[in-house]
């Protein structure tokens, strides 16, 4: 469990890093200006950190089901071997299909004052910009979002529901708790990260660059990757000894 947060850690660091350096500057200055290839840069960025997310969340409510469905065949059935080789898979699907999508959006004509009403460089804003045929880019979105949303969403639902069976038919209500704390710091993480998408994504595209879309863009962006490590932090009962310790010292 702890090497898929290391790794969704990776995501999160990858995905401030890209987008809140630049939302500052913008927001700061009440807008900024950037270059095309920057712009590419960041879309591609942003598209493989939400992707290797959605796949990393979906290892992870696996790896919840093994637990919680087949405890005493969980060494044998995750071990390190697996537990590697699914992190290179997801790493490796993460990579490629943005990359190709980016290249499909750099051939883009555009035209006009080139204005992204956005605070980042976005998707749709960018398909908004266009005067070239977007009938491609379309198509190639809603392919992703079959591949990175919608089968890993199918997954989890899938894994979660065996999970909940599972913990119905443990008889003492000690133990059902128990067995539903070791997976409701993801579940939590899952439903905030999935709703923000969904919610985003989900709009018509003419609300696609409303003040309510550039709040709701600013929830996955930066408090998704913000509020994960608290909430994986808040059920461990380690971190919060460490953290109680250090509060003692400093008052």
């Amino acid at each position: 469990m702890y090497f898929f947060i290391s790794q969704l850690s990776i995501s999160d660091i990858l995905l401030s890093t890209d987008i809140v350096p630049n939302q500052l500057h913008i927001l700061l200055n009440n807008g900024a200006t950037i270059t095309f290839f920057s712009c590419m840069a960041q879309l591609y960025f942003f598209c493989f950190a939400e992707a290797s997310e959605c796949l990393l969340l979906t290892v992870m409510s696996y790896d919840r089901y093994v637990a919680i469905c087949k405890p005493l065949h969980y060494n044998s059935i995750m071990t390190g071997t697996l537990c590697v080789k699914l992190v290179f898979i997801i790493w490796l699907l993460s990579f490629s299909p943005p990359f190709t999508y980016i290249i499909k959006i750099s051939g883009l004509q555009f035209c006009g004052p080139n204005i992204i009403d956005h605070v980042f460089c976005d998707i749709v804003p960018l398909q908004d910009l266009a005067c070239s045929d977007t009938f491609n880019i379309k198509l190639a979105i809603n392919l992703l979002s079959i591949t990175f949303m919608v089968f890993p969403s199918i997954i989890i639902v899938i894994c979660y529901v065996n999970i909940v069976c599972a913990i119905l038919k443990i008889s003492t209500n000690i133990s059902r708790q128990k067995a539903f704390s070791t997976c409701s710091s993801h579940l939590a993480v899952v439903s905030i990260f999935y709703f923000t998408i969904f919610m985003v994504y989900n709009l018509p595209t003419k609300a696609q660059t409303s003040d309510v879309n550039k709040a709701l863009s600013l929830l996955y962006t930066v408090f998704t990757p913000l509020i994960n490590p608290i909430i994986y932090s808040f059920r461990n009962k380690d971190i919060k000894k460490a953290m109680q310790e250090m509060l003692k010292k400093c008052l």
